[in-house]
């Protein structure tokens, strides 16, 4: 069995990993931050197989809410400073073995976190230090489709992506 296999929980960061890093803000001052469409299918897909998802943010933004809504998200934690603490108290409380949580994310904020996990992964465009532990290294890049990316390969190495994929969006391939 595949690391990517054992996947129960998926943790995911949002800048660099679901965009493309930048940060915007309008006239207004409000923050506004480009998702990539394709990256959907890998969450729903992740969500049919049974994988929860949880997204792990330092940073708060209401686009951030907006998208994880529509993405039907498990768990959204925002504005988190410390999330090898905050990832650490999350799987005690719910009992999590750490072999069961993949983790997808692309800066040095990410690395703690990261190595309480059984599969660990990126966007290409990553810091050298996150592709050094990765168990896979998208050859995507952050805000392109990454996600998209590393879910449909750990789902192919078991097998059912195609079958997911086909179910979700009634095509054949």
């Amino acid at each position: 069995m595949s690391k990517g296999e054992k996947i129960q929980l998926l943790v995911i960061d949002v800048d660099g990993t679901m965009t493309d890093a930048g940060i915007y803000y309008d006239q207004n001052g409000n923050e506004l931050k480009k998702f990539c469409t394709k990256d959907a299918a890998g969450f729903f897909a992740a969500k049919k197989s049974g994988i929860e998802i949880m997204v792990l943010t330092g940073r708060e933004c209401a686009a951030t809410q907006r998208r994880m809504e529509e993405l039907k998200v498990d768990y959204l934690y925002q504005n988190v400073r410390n999330k090898k603490e905050f990832l650490t108290e999350f799987i005690e409380k719910h009992h999590l073995n750490g072999e069961n949580i993949g983790y997808i994310g692309d800066d040095l904020n990410d690395l703690a976190p990261m190595q309480l996990c059984g599969f660990i992964a990126c966007p290409c465009n990553s810091c050298q230090e996150i592709k050094n532990i990765a168990d896979y290294v998208s050859p995507v890049k952050g805000g392109e489709g990454a996600v998209r990316d590393i879910i449909e390969h750990f789902l192919n190495e078991a097998g059912i992506w195609e079958k997911l994929i086909t179910e979700i969006y009634d095509v054949g391939r």
